[in-house]
């Protein structure tokens, strides 16, 4: 294999803060690619598990027993980490989960002025050349915090994933902080694997 030294510049800080280098005269975006894939369950403050129901368009956070997390419908997400030339703005990463035997992405999206969570049916993609409404980017939740995380949106930025109670139910929201390092309880969300389910 052969490795070649390319010399690029930054020249142009475009829309939602991408970044364009000059290689031969080209301007090229920031694009991501797909690393690893991880199984995890998303939890949060009060450890309810995020549950998907297509049918209903709706994820909320549930209490779910041991014998409903066995089953992982609709709640086991495959967190996609994906490698990015921006490491600074933290882990870009995408969320999909099963439901039945159909795959759907989480993805956000306006609806009636207001930026909504949504899961579509179908597979993220293995690489992504430009900006996308499928990443979020994944931090640590406070600097003493190390295993909760809070998710922000791609393409604006302090808006991050959170729940809010309605009708009895934790549902799946978009949240603008007005700083980033403001500590949010409803932004918080720990990842479990499949072996620590039930040891919280």
């Amino acid at each position: 294999m052969r490795c070649e030294l390319m010399v690029v510049c930054a020249v142009q800080l475009g829309e939602n803060l991408c970044l364009y280098f000059a290689d031969d005269d080209e301007l090229e975006c920031d694009a991501f690619s797909k690393e690893k894939i991880l199984h995890r369950f998303l939890r949060n403050v009060n450890s309810q598990v995020l549950v998907v129901q297509p049918d209903l368009n709706m994820a909320a956070f549930e209490d779910v027993t041991d014998q409903e997390m066995k089953s992982g419908s609709g709640m086991n997400f495959c967190m996609h980490c994906y490698k990015t030339t921006t490491p600074s703005a933290g882990m870009p990463v995408a969320f999909s989960v099963r439901v039945e035997d159909k795959s759907y992405y989480m993805c956000c999206e306006e609806e009636h002025g207001k930026m909504i969570v949504r899961f579509r049916e179908g597979e993220v993609p293995k690489d992504i050349p430009g900006e996308s409404n499928i990443i979020f980017f994944k931090k640590t939740f406070t600097s003493y915090s190390s295993k909760a995380f809070k998710f922000e949106y791609s393409l604006e930025r302090g808006m991050f994933l959170a729940f809010e109670e309605e009708d009895s139910l934790r549902k799946l929201i978009l949240k603008k902080l007005p700083r980033e390092d403001e500590v949010d309880e409803t932004t918080k969300i720990t990842l479990t694997s499949h072996n620590e389910r039930y040891n919280l």
